[in-house]
């Protein structure tokens, strides 16, 4: 008997009663629901019409990475020539000398297990379970304990098990740890009659899976919380797809192969179809979904969708996921055309036109944000990412990615192949994304293996309609260059201004990187970029414009431009994005660049934008649609400033705010704005009136229509300030809030 044998005997010494086969993944039941359904169903009968075609045509192949189509269609036809080649070839793979990797073999000490195995285990385990009952009890001995010499022993005694095991959650605790445990406890499962220490090892791997998903991080070896509090995994959508998925797929085997077991409650599962929806952008045809770090945009998280509504519910926010995604066929996908996604794809005539989700969403444990102007395709969506960089996060923070009208149209540059040196020189670095870089440089190189001591963060979100606010903060992984990285993403209307507040240690050259998502024509003042529908001008207001004109030696204090090369995400040659360099050497800079969304890619008439100054701050006047907008930037707020509170008068307002903006009608006193936004400010007054006055600095964003006051409001976890309002109703934070008046002043109190 092995060592790991020993333990998993040790571990577990009265072994539950045998599981009954078929009983994993293809239950009867699902086979039954699905043949039944396929009689009457035309999209399901074209999807099992496929995925039978698929198995007639492995017949005369040994191919084990599709075994699964094989086993699916024996159980729905019960045809022996299906269970006879899967038979053939598990007697013939339980007699493979080895499935290690000659490359993981040699590392020190050896992993005698890796994903091709966990994959291959995957689909053995399957097909054992679909042909259990058509082989003898020999037959079933020799192979069972073929496959637990070939995988299950390796898998589980690397990943998990004692005395072998090399791997923690601390050092590969990501998707290699769910894939390697879950298809190695799925296997053990399978074989599970026939050896008992597979049994134990079985049960041991579904009761580990609670302490992956709360995984809380390592300081000492800059890790990352595997989730956030708030839901989604860091990892990006690839590979929270597939870590998350792997889990389930062994956690739902073991609740199908023991009926009425209880397991540990995962609370995470409660955040899957909503973290998958928040990142998720609908349009006409295939839905993108946000890319940050090693994913697509085609990639999506269908897998674990699928696989938590067949453990729990299909509620309405995941019906509403899964219809958006049944509209491509994405790579590793449950598709319906797949056996896993025949038997399990929910009804989705039910799914309703859109999610009852919130349009904004913030992960503060892992640095990202969503922010959208509607749930309809095509809207309008900006992606903002500055957390932790390590292993498939990249170099990346502050940046962005912006949809609008069905295209990425700021994208980020994407991934390849990991063994490409353009993935370790490029794609992962800061070039290939929209962020600033210092002196030529952007974040250290040191950081893709040995993470970011001090991680970038993005926080402050508010979403008051048509007025949006998110901050990212990406000082900690830029400190080696800057002791300040601030970028303020503030949404008004059609206008997204993106505010850099920049300080480095030294003066040096400042540098800002666009990677557009179309075709790019440097026009004027404006980087416009069109594709399809979809058309934004890139316009740099602070601290310079754009040069006018090619002849930039014209305009030696305005941004020159160059144009760059990087290989595009398929490695089929090259595409260009753009660096905006401002000449001046510096030690501070405040930068606002607007991108106006336009309606149609022929748009002329753009909101007009004015650059306006005063002592102590820098500002702009938007003009749109009969509105006008003044935006001011309070120089004095940016830090410099130790014990002194940062007062500035502008245009007759009095405010510490780091931003105010107000808008109003055009030919209307500013004093009648309804609509605000407050940053970082405690005290905004006019004349002798008080409009809003905090101790703490908060960041608030007003909105009134005729129902009353609509008040947006972060900052501290207790907050008390008074604003002016004649409004009756008055909802905070999405919430109706009863507040005490005082004159033309309302007081609010909020203790989270």
């Amino acid at each position: 008997m092995t060592t790991v044998a020993a333990a998993c005997i040790a571990m577990s010494a009265a072994v539950g009663a045998k599981i009954k086969h078929p009983s994993l993944l293809f239950t009867p039941e699902r086979v039954e629901a699905v043949g039944k359904a396929a009689k009457t169903d035309t999209a399901m009968q074209a999807a099992w019409t496929h995925i039978q075609s698929v198995a007639d045509g492995l017949l005369g192949k040994n191919d084990i990475r599709r075994m699964e189509y094989l086993a699916l269609a024996y159980q729905m036809t019960g045809d022996r020539k299906y269970s006879d080649k899967l038979r053939a070839m598990l007697a013939g793979i339980a007699k493979t000398p080895s499935w290690g990797d000659a490359e993981m073999m040699a590392r020190n000490p050896s992993w005698r297990s890796e994903l091709q195995m966990a994959h291959k285990s995957f689909q053995t385990a399957v097909a054992y379970d679909a042909v259990y009952n058509d082989m003898s009890a020999d037959e079933r001995s020799t192979i069972a304990k073929g496959l637990y010499r070939l995988a299950v022993e390796p898998l589980l005694g690397d990943w998990l098990l004692e005395p072998t095991r090399i791997h923690s959650l601390n050092s590969m605790g990501h998707n290699w740890w769910t894939s390697c445990i879950g298809m190695g406890g799925l296997l053990a499962l399978a074989i599970s009659n026939e050896v008992p220490e597979a049994a134990a090892a079985a049960e041991y791997a579904v009761n580990s899976l609670p302490e992956w998903f709360d995984f809380a991080g390592d300081i000492i070896q800059h890790k990352p919380r595997s989730f956030d509090r708030d839901g989604g995994m860091y990892e990006s959508i690839n590979y929270a797809n597939f870590g998350i998925s792997e889990a389930l797929l062994l956690r739902l085997a073991w609740l199908n192969s023991h009926p009425g077991a209880k397991l540990e409650e995962l609370p995470q599962l409660d955040k899957t179809a909503p973290f998958f929806s928040y990142v998720l952008y609908p349009r006409s045809g295939e839905p993108y979904s946000i890319n940050f770090g090693d994913s697509h945009k085609n990639v999506n998280g269908e897998r674990p969708v699928i696989l938590t509504c067949a453990m729990t519910s299909a509620d309405p926010v995941a019906l509403w996921y899964l219809s958006q995604t049944a509209q491509g066929n994405f790579h590793e996908g449950f598709h319906i055309d797949t056996p896993m996604g025949l038997l399990y794809t929910p009804d989705l005539s039910k799914a309703p036109a859109t999610p009852s989700l919130p349009e904004s969403h913030l992960w503060e444990d892992f640095g990202w944000a969503t922010m959208r102007d509607s749930w309809q395709k095509d809207a309008t969506m900006l992606a903002v990412k500055s957390g932790m960089t390590w292993n498939h996060s990249h170099a990346d923070a502050n940046s962005f990615i912006l949809f609008h009208k069905g295209v990425d149209i700021i994208k980020d540059a994407g991934n390849c192949s990991y063994g490409r040196p353009q993935y370790r020189n490029y794609f992962f670095q800061t070039d290939a994304h929209n962020v600033v870089k210092f002196n030529g440089k952007g974040q250290s190189t040191h950081q893709q293996y040995h993470g970011t001591m001090l991680p970038g963060n993005v926080s402050n979100m508010l979403d008051g309609g048509r007025v949006k606010y998110v901050l990212a903060d990406g000082t900690g992984p830029m400190s080696q260059w800057l002791n300040r990285n601030f970028r303020h993403f503030l949404w008004i209307d059609n206008v997204i201004l993106v505010i850099d507040d920049l300080s480095s240690h030294e003066p040096g050259n400042f540098e800002w990187l666009w990677h557009p998502g179309g075709k790019a024509v440097k026009r004027g003042f404006d980087l416009n970029i069109t594709e399809g529908n979809s058309a934004v001008a890139v316009r740099p207001l602070y601290p310079r414009p754009l040069a006018y004109s090619n002849f930039v030696h014209d305009y030696p204090e305005d941004l020159y431009w160059e144009v760059l090369e990087g290989p595009t995400e398929n490695l089929s040659g090259t595409e260009e994005y753009y660096s905006f360099k401002l000449p001046k050497t510096t030690d501070k800079v405040k930068a606002v660049t607007a991108i106006i969304l336009k309606d149609s890619v022929n748009q002329r008439e753009l909101p007009v934008i004015e650059r306006r100054e005063g002592k102590d701050w820098i500002g702009l006047r938007i003009t749109d649609h009969g509105k006008v907008t003044d935006l001011y930037i309070n120089q004095l707020a940016d830090g410099r400033l130790m014990h002194l509170n940062s007062w500035i008068e502008a245009d007759g307002w009095m405010t510490d705010a780091y931003m105010l903006a107000v808008t109003y009608e055009e030919g209307a006193r500013p004093e009648t704005s309804v609509d605000m936004f407050i940053g970082h400010g405690s005290a905004l007054r006019r004349g002798n009136g008080t409009y809003f006055s905090s101790l703490a600095k908060l960041n608030v964003i007003t909105c009134r229509d005729n129902n009353g006051l609509d008040l947006h409001v972060t900052g501290q976890p207790r907050m008390n300030f008074d604003i002016r309002t004649d409004a009756g109703r008055i909802r905070v934070n999405g919430k109706d809030h009863k507040a005490k008046r005082h004159g033309k002043l309302i007081n609010i109190r909020i203790n989270k």
